[in-house]
């Protein structure tokens, strides 16, 4: 796909593509989530450097699941210094005292973002979910994810239960220019699969209620997502 011809066209028809080629996995991830739902169980989402936004949708968001516990550790954060956030995902052994930390039971879900699919966290912490009894889902590029050398014991696609496939190339940035490579797409094609997913479990849920967060910004806003706060703080210490 020419992204360089016409960049809105381009990016559109890709998330259109990203849509149908995942199409049968986003019912199958729903379904699980749905299973969450239902069980009372929890979400746990995770990445690592600016795939940390997708995270941030996710969590705590208007129309957003209310169960989603984050993994997370500010040194991940390209904020608390970029450089040392790249070197920090490479580094063995963080996913598994983050995963103690979180107690991930099984039935939980476990979902983590990560476009190349091969840093050390992404690969450990499905490794370590799995161990838990959790159904991993990877948002990743498969072409980045077939092209990247692994750098740890697996590629997350490989042990991952369900791969969303972002379809994006790899690289990430996608336009061509003078100047080098710009315009990277994983933050908006994984974020437009998450709210997918949104969608496809709450059609599947019927009457079944969601917990979904409310914009406090509405009227009664606050009100309604007191009750999702009481419901998960015990368990989501970052509310």
């Amino acid at each position: 796909m020419d992204f360089s011809a016409d960049f809105g066209t381009a990016v559109r028809e890709h998330l259109r593509m990203a849509e149908d080629r995942n199409a049968a996995t986003l019912e199958e991830v729903a379904a699980r989530l749905l299973d969450v739902v239902r069980a009372g169980r929890l979400v746990h989402t995770a990445a690592a450097g600016h795939s940390l936004a997708a995270v941030l949708e996710t969590f705590y968001r208007a129309g957003g699941l209310a169960c989603v516990r984050p993994l997370f550790h500010p040194g991940l954060l390209p904020l608390h210094g970029a450089q040392a956030s790249t070197q920090l995902e490479r580094v063995p052994g963080l996913a598994a005292t983050m995963v103690a930390q979180a107690q991930v039971r099984p039935g939980d879900v476990g979902v983590i973002f990560s476009n190349s699919g091969v840093n050390a966290f992404p690969v450990e912490l499905a490794d370590e979910l799995k161990k838990r009894g959790a159904y991993v889902v990877a948002f990743s590029s498969r072409p980045h994810m077939d092209t990247a050398p692994a750098r740890s014991f697996a590629k997350l696609g490989e042990l991952a239960d369900a791969v969303l496939d972002t379809g994006i190339p790899p690289g990430d940035a996608v336009v061509p220019t003078p100047s080098g490579t710009t315009a990277a797409l994983s933050t908006l094609c994984s974020t437009y699969l998450w709210n997918l997913l949104l969608v496809h479990l709450t059609t599947l849920a019927g009457d079944l209620p969601v917990p979904l967060w409310q914009s406090s910004n509405l009227p009664g806003g606050d009100a309604a997502n007191e009750r999702f706060l009481d419901q998960y703080r015990a368990h989501v210490p970052m509310l």
